[in-house]
């Protein structure tokens, strides 16, 4: 009998819209594997809770990204249901949701970070930073680039606007030079992407809009940086306990080396998301790399 995977879309953070539009793909690719799948578009809990009740799925494919579907919530409360769900655990999917605590791990284990100070939005907009202009802002934990700001100049600093004054933010020195981006698949780096925006940045417009960035795969790039790239994906991977698959991005100019950037335990995965385009380039197609997931999908065991 083929397993039952309900595909969980949607949610409640600033990416539901891009959760929405992989999740239906997600669930496309997966049905051309023989997959009994069910969708559902979370909106309510209770509702959700009501949708496993009656579903009695064996898989959850975790197709949220943001705030409760990447940060650990939606798989703690999983693990308490015993069912078995796709990416990372609850540890790991709190810890790389944390830019923070990421580049403390990324640094014991010799990846390079860039220099960053955390403080609230408040106590920014207040004081500003003592990290030496151009900085990048951005919140502690947040994904898509969402709430991101380039400060070159005092003028930039009006630029910066949270909704939540109390929120923790990230301050830290701009590196310049090459977008560059690594997917871990079972532990294993396949090759390096160059992200090429339009605009300034890699912002979420650059991300999600057909047309805004070009992917160059594999990265121009020499190939002792491709190779550090690599193993930084490898082994912040393995540090954090990552499950299936995650994806780095880093820096890269010839002063400052290959430098991280963050981790991403739930990688977008829409027709232009990274991860799929690099499983592509190692020979793995979407719905291979879908159904992957759905076999090596886990939840924490109750002794």
């Amino acid at each position: 009998m083929a397993k039952k995977v309900l595909v969980v879309m949607g949610g409640f953070s600033a990416e539901r819209d891009v959760s929405l539009s992989s999740g239906q793909d997600i669930a496309d690719a997966l049905k051309t594997k023989g997959y009994e799948v069910v969708l559902h578009d979370l909106q309510d809990v209770w509702t959700f809770i009501e949708v496993l009740r009656k579903e009695k799925p064996d898989v959850v494919f975790n197709g949220l990204y943001g705030n409760w579907g990447e940060d650990g919530t939606l798989q703690g409360f999983l693990d308490l249901l015993q069912i078995p769900y796709t990416h990372s655990g609850m540890r790991a999917s709190m810890l790389g949701m944390d830019k923070e605590l990421t580049k403390y791990i990324a640094k014991t284990c010799g990846i390079k970070v860039a220099q960053s100070q955390k403080m609230t939005a408040r106590q920014f907009l207040d004081n500003g930073a003592d990290i030496a202009m151009p900085y990048v802002v951005k919140p502690v934990s947040d994904g898509s680039s969402v709430g991101v700001f380039i400060v070159k100049n005092k003028d930039d600093m009006a630029k910066v606007t949270y909704d939540d004054l109390e929120r923790e933010i990230l301050v830290e020195k701009y590196v310049p030079g090459k977008e560059l981006t690594v997917m871990c698949l079972a532990g294993q780096a396949y090759a390096v992407t160059e992200l090429r925006a339009k605009d300034e940045f890699y912002d979420y417009k650059a991300k999600y809009t057909n047309g805004m960035t070009e992917h160059v795969l594999p990265a121009e790039i020499p190939d002792e940086v491709a190779k550090t790239c690599k193993t930084y994906a490898e082994k912040l991977h393995k540090a954090l306990g990552c499950n299936s698959v995650s994806r780095i991005d880093l820096r890269y100019n010839e002063k400052d080396g290959a430098v991280l950037l963050e981790i991403n335990t739930n990688p977008g995965m829409t027709k232009l998301s990274l991860v799929p385009e690099q499983a592509k380039y190692a020979g793995i197609d979407y719905a291979e790399l879908c159904q992957r997931l759905v076999e090596n999908a886990k939840c924490r065991k109750m002794k």
